[in-house]
């Protein structure tokens, strides 16, 4: 198992993460609680946003042992390891378990690479047949709040419905326009990406896409409901 990076889209990640954490501070309480993260990757971006803020705390999670080796040695060197703590491991199995102080906030930047398979240059990053596998299991995970990264030839339109159909509003994003990769750019990935945009679900331009980190809430005290201008954003009709 490899390690993924892509330094634009890192600190996209890494930025749109402490923007919305510092906007609604009060609201997510993570002062208090903490946050927890399904993939640590490399760190270096989360670890950024943990010296940045002070008061807050992450617990990642992450089944690759070489990303966890260098996310280990990225939050050493920015000297946040007594608060930013990371374990291998399944999310799933591992965040809540037992004994463990209930937290309403999980972060993600998920695999979200579409294909019709595991089958792909990097199999680490396939996100399903869609694409949206892991931000819809993290959905139904039950956390109060979710900041999880949404692009937009991952099926946003599938996303945006499923979360709304278990409660969430979105209450506020951050979108930028990236370049295809060498993952998303794999002969066999291009093409599956064009078909679900061809079927209205998604969109891309010839070697462009967008990615929104988008604040998922079933929080009756945070305000907004974005939905639509999400999927504006992201070049989808809402």
């Amino acid at each position: 198992m490899s390690c993924f990076s892509s330094a634009d889209e890192s600190a996209h990640y890494g930025f749109s993460v402490c923007m919305l954490l510092e906007q609604y501070r009060r609201q997510l309480r993570w002062e208090s609680e903490g946050v927890v993260e399904l993939g640590t990757g490399d760190a270096s971006a989360i670890a950024d946003v943990v010296r940045a803020l002070p008061g807050l705390r992450v617990a990642g999670y992450d089944i690759s042992a070489p990303s966890l080796a260098r996310a280990r040695q990225n939050i050493a060197a920015r000297g946040v390891a007594d608060r930013y703590t990371v374990e291998l491991g399944d999310f799933f199995d591992r965040a809540d378990s037992a004994g463990a102080p209930p937290v309403s906030t999980v972060i993600s930047n998920p695999p979200y690479i579409p294909a019709p398979d595991r089958d792909i240059r990097m199999p680490e990053l396939w996100g399903g047949v869609h694409g949206n596998d892991l931000v819809l299991r993290l959905l139904k995970a039950g956390y109060l709040n979710a900041i999880v990264a949404v692009a937009s030839y991952a099926d946003p339109v599938g996303t945006v419905a499923t979360a709304g159909d278990l409660g969430y509003r979105v209450a506020n994003f951050l979108a930028m326009g990236l370049d295809y990769g060498p993952y998303s750019g794999e002969p066999k990935v291009r093409e599956h990406i064009r078909r679900i945009c061809a079927e209205g679900r998604g969109w891309t331009g010839e070697d462009e896409y967008m990615v929104a980190v988008a604040l998922f809430t079933q929080d009756p005290d945070i305000p907004g409901d974005r939905a639509p201008q999400l999927l504006r954003a992201l070049q989808v009709p809402a």
